[in-house]
């Protein structure tokens, strides 16, 4: 099985906007769902969804907070499996370039590891769709 789901995404954006966008509480609150974070290591963070979000409650871990990179653990409500999210940001011509890793999957025991799967790759297409129109009304909103 895969264990790892990558996404890439240009952003016509600055680096600045988009590391805002994925590392300020108040934004991720606004295009993903309601989080207690800080792009700190060691911030024990939660993101709370309600039962229409599809999923009830994500904690972890930020590992890294380096310019541009951040890392944190990623545990679902009601599991004890640990996997890891890793978001990369690049300076490009066109923007700003996001590289997206979640990775670990497979830790999830027997055939929940591929409904994980499943569910985690299409819900990243789904945030990364969100978090690029949230940074384009916010960029154009000033």
């Amino acid at each position: 099985m895969k264990d790892v789901i990558t996404k890439e995404h240009v952003f016509e954006h600055p680096i600045g906007k988009v590391w805002d966008a994925i590392s300020k509480a108040e934004e991720i609150s606004t295009w993903f769902i309601k989080a207690d974070f800080k792009a700190e290591k060691g911030y024990r963070y939660t993101f709370s969804a309600t039962e229409e979000q599809g999923c009830t409650q994500i904690t972890g871990e930020v590992k890294s907070a380096d310019p541009y990179t951040l890392i944190y653990t990623w545990i679902v409500q009601n599991t004890d499996t640990e996997t890891t999210v890793k978001w990369d940001l690049k300076e490009v011509p066109e923007g700003t370039k996001l590289y997206l890793e979640h990775s670990g999957i497979s830790k999830y025991p027997g055939d929940s590891a591929v409904s994980f799967f499943t569910s985690f790759d299409k819900g990243w297409d789904n945030c990364i769709k969100e978090l690029h129109s949230y940074i384009s009304k916010k960029v154009h909103a000033g």
